[in-house]
C-alpha cells in the first residue's frame, strides 16, 4: 500500500498528549519494519478521542477504537498484513460493489449504482466524537482502546495496519476502504472503532426515508453480505442512523 511518511517512529517528539500506551509492530507473519499503530494500554475513557482528534491528525495520525474483547486479544493476535494491501485511492467504489454485487447476486439482477449523497444533518467530525465516547459505555464494542494510526483519512485506516476482518468476503481490504472513502463524502461517515473482524462508522448523514435506505442496505449488503439478512428489514433498521455496524463470518 502507498503510504505518507509513518510519524509513529517519532511519536515522543510529537507533543501529544498521550495515556500510557504502546506501538504495535507485529503482523500475522511476525514483527513488522516499523510500528503499524499506537494502542492505549487502558480502556477508553470519554474525552479522549476528542482530544486526539484536535492534535493527532496535524502529525498524520488519526484515532480509532479498538475493540480488544471477544476473546481474539489485541491486534498483535490479530491477522494484520499491511504488505497485501493495496491503495484505496487506486479503486473505484461504483465498480467494487457492482463486482462484488454480481458475486452475491443472482444472475440476472442488475446492479443498482450508487445511492445519491444525503444530506448531513450533523458535523461529521462532532458526530464521530459523540459516538467514540458512548463506546466507553460497552455494548457492540466490549473492551474499546484508543488508538492512533498513520492515516490521511479515517476510511483508509483499515489498510494502513493492513487489517483482514472481512478476507473471508474480500482479501484486499483497500478495496472496501475505496468504499468507505466514498460513504465519507456521501453520507459523512468516518471510521470509530475496529474490532477482529468487525467495523463500526459514524454517520452524519443517514437516509431519512425507506427509499434512500433501501439504495444504502444494497450498498451495504455487498460490503458485507454475511450480517444484513432480509433486506426491506434491515433498510428499515437505516432510518436516521447514526452508525453502521459490520461484521464478517
Amino acid at each position: 500500500m502507498a503510504t505518507l511518511p509513518n510519524p509513529l517512529p517519532r511519536l515522543a517528539s510529537l507533543g501529544l498528549a498521550l495515556p500510557p500506551g504502546r506501538l504495535i509492530d507485529e503482523t500475522d507473519e511476525g514483527p513488522w519494519h516499523e510500528p503499524l499503530l499506537w494502542l492505549a494500554d487502558e480502556r477508553a475513557i470519554p474525552g479522549t478521542w476528542s482530544a486526539l482528534r484536535r492534535t493527532a491528525p496535524s502529525a498524520g495520525l488519526l484515532p480509532v477504537v479498538l475493540d480488544l474483547g471477544g476473546g481474539h486479544g489485541g491486534p498483535e493476535k490479530w491477522e494484520l498484513a499491511p504488505d497485501e494491501m493495496s491503495y484505496p485511492g487506486d479503486h473505484d467504489a461504483d465498480e467494487v460493489l457492482e463486482e462484488l454485487w454480481e458475486e452475491y447476486t443472482e444472475e440476472g439482477d442488475e446492479w443498482p449504482g450508487l445511492a445519491e449523497p444525503l444530506t448531513p444533518t450533523a458535523d461529521p467530525d462532532e458526530r464521530a466524537t459523540e459516538i467514540a465516547d458512548s463506546l466507553a459505555d460497552g455494548g457492540v464494542v466490549t473492551d474499546p482502546h484508543i488508538a492512533l494510526v498513520p492515516a490521511r483519512r479515517s476510511a483508509d485506516i483499515p489498510a494502513a495496519i493492513g487489517w483482514m476482518g472481512p478476507a473471508h468476503h474480500e482479501s484486499d481490504t483497500a478495496r472496501l476502504c475505496a468504499v468507505l472513502r466514498s460513504w465519507e463524502d456521501r453520507f459523512g461517515i468516518r471510521l470509530v472503532a475496529l474490532g477482529f473482524d468487525s467495523l463500526l462508522v459514524s454517520v452524519a448523514a443517514p437516509p431519512a426515508t425507506l427509499e434512500e435506505a433501501e439504495e444504502v442496505a444494497a450498498e451495504h449488503f455487498v460490503f458485507c453480505p454475511d450480517d444484513i439478512g432480509d433486506l426491506e428489514t434491515y433498510a428499515q433498521k437505516l432510518i436516521d442512523r447514526p452508525t453502521w455496524h459490520f461484521w464478517w463470518d
